[in-house]
């Protein structure tokens, strides 16, 4: 089996006989959805492999081949009419530059386009009559002359325009840093973008340009430009298209299924490898119905490439091309309670809920307007690091982090916000260390008195004090190179507020499991001031009979967990249950 991971190129995919997701299905209905087609997911989920798709099968050019590409696929079985009836352009915006000032960033806009219709002339040379000229310095004058050949021809243009929104994207990525003017000079009033865009609505109308189709990350600069290209539909919320791009758990199962044959793997731990999988890529549901969740196939295809040559796990859980994402999340907490809401996602006994997800805003509303929950969690959905988790019982959209994955992103935008220097970071791998082997807590709670509790802004964590002190453990303690971790896992009739459990190919070092339960005593209800905690010994505050209550409670809560636990996963399971009890945000102690 070869995966094609990295590879957005249909016609390779199909011809060299890679892995492919059948998403042909589509057409048919996307054909009847409209002429001017928007279609947004999160960066590196397949977007460019849809266009990519969508372009042979519409390609006049490659009418002789249509049984070699689609034969085998949903839609060769009852191909639409306008099957290769079109001239296909694609413009991928990825590909300008989008640094130096508007009027370089312009004339890379034109070079690429010019560019493009180079190549379409001397794709459909034999098929289009004469193009007069391409004019340098204006490529939208070079397009319409192409439209106008096109024209006089029996057949009509398709357009594709791939990463549509990067300039915005980048803007973002970039924060301030004077990015903003740049990109309003770019699509406001008779900038070029919005010129662009206002030249494609023209000649769509009658002149030889038939269908475009766009995919994106987020609305946003289709509202910036919306007065010169009012004509899209946003289709990315049909539910007939919300596994247009991403992988269904069969999908997976079937690829791994054959590589486990390929290793000659026992069928436990193939699903086993199902099981891993599931907890760190799976989980994304798009649309406002229930459906199905989906893998993100970039994650996905980089652990079943290492799987099927190395016949075990990457030992690196986030692909390096993803982890750029903790840029959106950055971006997120720099903007007005943005970091409340980033350590909010974590958790997980408690969904954000929103009415209903922006659909419309700009650039200027991202950096300028008051941002309130929905604006931000809308965002964060588009971005990729929320996703949906249905409703609620008053109808309200929850929303939820989607995967062990993209839960590592916010731990570490916490732990680079709070403690981003060499001797915290040392500190504490000493510490975390010591508790993965052994269970002793010792260092990891000093470590917690004596530094992260005295860097955050209770402000921003007022919500609850107890979240607080899990969110800390789970900050230090994170690691998907040896663990699944898991807030508030479900067990039986209950949720532990944090289990880590080895990484199944990870058993074969000195590695215990771990559960832990925290609880949180207030110094009100203690009736002394931080400065008497801190003097006392940990084994005088164990004896306070409030403290005493709550760890016996904790433990209590665990033991239950325990066997719970232990027949789920047998004799593999090398398990410490930790009961935590934090007096106040000033001190820890355990049993």
């Amino acid at each position: 089996m070869k995966l094609p991971y990295g590879i957005a190129d249909f016609h390779k995919l199909i011809t060299q006989g890679y892995f492919y997701a059948d998403r042909t299905d589509c057409i048919a209905s996307l054909e009847q959805a409209g002429d001017h087609l928007l279609f947004l997911r999160p960066r590196r989920f397949g977007k460019s492999l849809v266009l990519s798709m969508l372009e042979n099968y519409y390609d006049v050019a490659k009418s002789d081949e249509f049984e070699r590409l689609f034969g085998q696929l949903a839609i060769g079985r009852n191909p639409t009419p306008r099957r290769n009836q079109y001239f296909v352009m694609r413009w991928d915006f990825s590909a300008v530059m989008t640094q130096g000032n508007t009027e370089a960033i312009k004339q890379a806009l034109h070079d690429h386009i010019n560019v493009c219709v180079q190549g379409f002339l001397g794709r459909y040379r034999e098929r289009l009559p004469q193009v007069s000229f391409v004019n340098p310095d204006n490529a939208l004058a070079s397009f319409h002359a192409v439209v106008d050949a096109v024209g006089r021809t029996p057949y009509k243009l398709y357009l594709f325009i791939d990463e549509y929104d990067n300039f915005a994207n980048e803007v973002m990525a970039a924060q301030l840093n004077g990015g903003q003017d740049r990109y309003a000079t770019l699509v406001h009033g008779e900038g070029i973008l919005k010129t662009v865009f206002k030249t494609i609505k023209s000649l769509a109308s009658g002149q030889g340009l038939d269908k475009v189709f766009i995919i994106g990350v987020s609305p946003v600069v289709m509202s910036d430009i919306s007065s010169g290209y009012n004509v899209a539909r946003d289709v990315s919320f049909l539910p007939k298209y919300r596994d247009l791009c991403g992988f269904h758990e069969s999908e997976v199962a079937n690829t791994l299924e054959k590589i486990g044959a390929e290793c000659n793997l026992p069928e436990s731990q193939v699903q086993e490898a199902l099981s891993t999988m599931r907890t760190f890529y799976n989980g994304y549901r798009f649309g406002y119905e229930d459906g199905p969740l989906l893998y993100n196939p970039t994650l996905a295809l980089y652990f079943l490439q290492n799987y099927q040559e190395e016949c075990t796990y990457p030992r690196e859980i986030l692909d390096d091309n993803l982890a750029m994402d903790r840029n959106r999340i950055e971006y997120i907490a720099c903007l007005p309670h943005g970091q409340e809401l980033v350590a909010k996602a974590l958790d997980a006994t408690e969904p954000l809920l929103i009415g209903q997800l922006a659909r419309r805003f700009g650039v200027h509303d991202m950096l300028t307007a008051a941002k309130d929950r929905a604006f931000l969690a809308s965002l964060m959905y588009y971005l990729g690091i929320l996703t949906i988790d249905g409703r609620d019982g008053m109808g309200d959209l929850a929303l939820r982090i989607p995967n062990l994955v993209i839960r590592r992103l916010y731990v570490e935008r916490i732990w680079d916000a709070l403690l981003p220097g060499y001797e915290d970071r040392e500190t504490a791998h000493r510490a975390t260390r010591r508790f993965y082997g052994s269970g002793d807590l010792e260092l990891l709670c000093d470590f917690i008195e004596n530094r992260y509790f005295q860097v955050f802004d209770n402000r921003d964590y007022r919500w609850s004090n107890e979240l607080v002190v899990k969110t800390a453990f789970l900050v230090i303690l994170f690691s998907d190179t040896f663990y699944i971790m898991d807030s508030e896992t479900a067990i039986d009739t209950g949720y532990a507020d944090l289990s880590m459990i080895v990484r199944p190919d990870m058993r074969q070092y000195q590695l215990l499991d771990h559960l832990l339960e925290f609880k949180y005593v207030p110094l009100k209800a203690l009736n002394m001031s931080s400065e008497e905690i801190k003097s006392k010994s940990r084994e005088e505050l164990r004896a306070l009979p409030q403290v005493k209550d709550k760890l016996t409670e904790a433990s209590e809560q665990l033991a239950r967990y325990r066997a719970m636990l232990e027949q789920t996963y047998g004799e593999k399971l090398r398990l410490t249950t930790h009961a935590v009890a934090a007096l106040g945000l000033t001190r820890l102690v355990w049993e």
